[in-house]
């Protein structure tokens, strides 16, 4: 029985060396998750009611091969596309077949169609998003970027909060068909006291430059014109925007909010009857210097897709050209009642099984799933000092087993030479 009994030994020291072989070689694999072979003892059925004091084992077996899914160390790559989970959860992977599969792995790349893959093209899915909105709750699907521009928004609001000097001299006349700033030192001739300018988008998108002409006519009143792109006759801000009136403390009492309609925009080919709403209520007339406070409106031009960022939440975001930026999906994460019981498939995939359970899918951040840390990746966590180690025991088990194997062969050519 010896002969078996050290059989088994070198099968299952075997076993064992094969899985650290396999931890070592894959030390440098990302998101690897390392093995740990399970031994057990192996008695034969005592078929003459043999006391259990004098039962003798006939040798061991791997029980198991299990997975170690603890957290492996998380390194920066600066690349926006790889993607480390920090805690629990899996990517969910669309094979080509339609089949459903899961990794630690986020070296994703943007195929030709838009769709974020593996390296084995598999696609990563997720949340999809509908002009920036991302249907959450909905069933995960492949993950497909939309590159398309972004349409303009027309200008429909402007805020201008601005300090008018009370100190400034005031103005006797303004020519709107010559625009020019009051000559303090001969301020007889006239002109405008301040100005400033602000970008404006028309329906297609074109920007146009708002010139805003200010002129002081009397102790805290202004009067107030614009141009549109530089050309044309200067027009008064419209009743009731114009006079602007401010109180003996600075703060505005008339003429704050008004809107203006821009014909000139016809001229892109836009609508000619876009109007915009200005706001210019928290503007003030203190002994101080002309200076614009808050400038802002809300329209843009078209925009290309410059680049995107995931977030921990897993919301990828792209970023465009035109300096705005939209949600284009959302990763999702797979979880498990138990994981060991995952099948590998290699290529640092596992597929659900009976054993492991349906997965738990969700956003990033919910329930008990781990966050994203983009431009990181999750190193194998492999310890390499202690499978160095387990290596050497598994290998002086080895040996020891052998010599089991040896000494019964001794004691066995020793009876027969008794013969």
């Amino acid at each position: 029985m010896a002969f078996q009994q050290g059989l088994s030994g070198l099968n299952t020291a075997s076993k064992a060396l094969d899985v650290i072989s396999n931890n070592v070689a894959n030390s440098n694999t990302i998101g690897f998750k390392a093995g740990r072979a399970e031994f057990q003892d192996v008695f034969a059925a005592a078929l003459n009611g043999a006391a259990s004091g004098v039962q003798v084992g006939i040798g061991s077996a791997i029980g198991a091969v299990t997975q170690s899914f603890s957290q492996g160390n998380i390194t920066t790559t600066n690349n926006p596309l790889d993607v480390a989970i920090n805690g629990n959860g899996f990517f969910r992977m669309a094979a080509p077949d339609g089949t459903v599969a899961y990794t630690r792995n986020g070296q994703f790349d943007v195929n030709k169609d838009g769709f974020i893959v593996n390296s084995q093209g598999f696609e990563l899915t997720g949340f999809s998003a509908v002009n920036g909105v991302i249907l959450a709750g909905a069933t995960p699907k492949a993950i497909q970027l939309d590159f398309s521009d972004v349409q303009p928004s027309p200008s429909a609001t402007m805020t201008l909060a601005m300090n008018l000097d009370s100190r400034d001299p005031v103005s006797p006349s303004f020519d709107p068909t010559n625009p020019t700033p009051l000559d303090r030192t001969n301020v007889t001739a006239g002109g405008y006291n301040f100005s400033t300018s602000a970008t404006a988008y028309d329906t297609l998108g074109n920007a146009h430059t708002l010139s805003f002409f200010f002129q002081k006519t009397g102790a805290g009143t202004w009067n107030g014109y614009y141009q549109v792109d530089g050309t044309g006759n200067a027009t008064a801000i419209p009743s009731p925007g114009s006079p602007l009136v401010f109180d003996n403390a600075g703060a505005i009492t008339s003429g704050g909010q008004f809107n203006i309609t821009f014909p000139e925009f016809a001229g892109t080919g836009a609508s000619a009857t876009q109007s915009i709403a200005f706001d210019l209520a928290d503007s003030t007339q203190f002994g101080s210097q002309f200076g614009v406070n808050t400038l802002r409106q809300d329209g843009f031009a078209s925009g290309r897709l410059t680049g995107i960022t995931i977030g921990n939440d897993g919301v990828i975001l792209g970023r465009y050209s035109n300096g705005q930026s939209r949600d284009l999906g959302q990763v999702t994460l797979a979880n498990f009642q138990s994981p060991n019981g995952l099948l590998s498939l290699g290529g640092n995939l596992w597929a659900e099984s009976p054993d492991s359970g349906q997965p738990i899918i969700g956003a990033p951040g919910s329930a008990n799933l781990g966050l994203l840390n983009a431009g990181s990746l999750e190193e194998a966590n492999v310890d390499l000092t202690a499978q160095l180690v387990q290596l050497i025991v598994q290998q002086r088990a080895y040996q020891a087993n052998a010599q089991s194997v040896r000494a019964q062969d001794q004691i066995l050519q020793t009876i027969v030479n008794l013969g």
